[in-house]
């Protein structure tokens, strides 16, 4: 029997509630002390672990505290503090033309819209969400791998057997069934389900809180 939507809401939020006695203090794996080192970890973040970026941004926050002095770096020496990251040429020039763009746009302050975050080069709406949710304490939902995982299985969205899930579309149909204010500690407790138990190639299903609910419990 197909689920309906009211049914479907219903046992996303009694799923939700779970994960909320699950994971009570969600927050931020990236480390940062102010709006612009959270908007350069993320953007370091693509293609790696949030662990790792850990490692290399203290030094890098220390060697150019302001995007005045990251647009001026000499690319040689942020790719020598990044490399351990991979694609250490490439994230160095996009993140010297974003501190470079901040500088020259914004006075070198990280601004506090969707819209002005995702003019900047090389900042999508993912990168956007993560820096107002958790640097502004403004709604966001940032839709990653694991989010995107996570609610295809449990079936939260109508295109959870895409083989090609849009994450702006997953964004807009998620939050529609949650209270802004609630955005961003969702996004984070999925994102900390997906890393401790949804596992993308062998998900822990038999010590899954959800296992009862989820449709695709012991079936992945």
């Amino acid at each position: 029997m197909r689920e309906t939507k009211s049914a479907r809401l219903t046992r996303m939020h009694d799923e939700y509630d779970i994960l909320r006695q699950v994971i009570p203090a969600p927050a931020c794996a990236l480390h940062f002390s102010n709006p612009l080192e959270l908007l350069i970890a993320t953007v370091l973040s693509a293609q790696t672990t949030d662990k790792r970026v850990n490692t290399v941004t203290p030094e890098l926050f220390a060697t150019y505290p302001t995007a005045r002095d990251l647009a001026a770096a000499n690319p040689a020496q942020v790719e020598d503090i990044i490399h351990p990251l991979g694609f250490y040429r490439s994230k160095t020039q996009h993140l010297i033309g974003l501190a470079t763009a901040l500088d020259e746009r914004f006075g070198g302050v990280v601004p506090r819209t969707m819209d002005e975050l995702t003019s900047l080069p090389g900042v999508g709406r993912k990168t956007a969400n993560v820096v107002l949710g958790n640097a502004f304490d403004k709604p966001g939902f940032p839709v990653d791998t694991h989010v995107i995982r996570v609610t295809g299985r449990l079936h939260w969205r109508s295109d959870w057997a895409s083989p090609t899930p849009d994450p702006v579309a997953i964004e807009r149909e998620i939050t529609a069934c949650f209270p802004p204010s609630e955005w961003t500690d969702l996004s984070h407790r999925l994102i900390m389900h997906g890393r401790t138990t949804c596992h993308a190639r062998k998900p822990n299903c038999l010590d899954c809180p959800l296992n009862d609910t989820c449709p695709s419990a012991f079936k992945v």
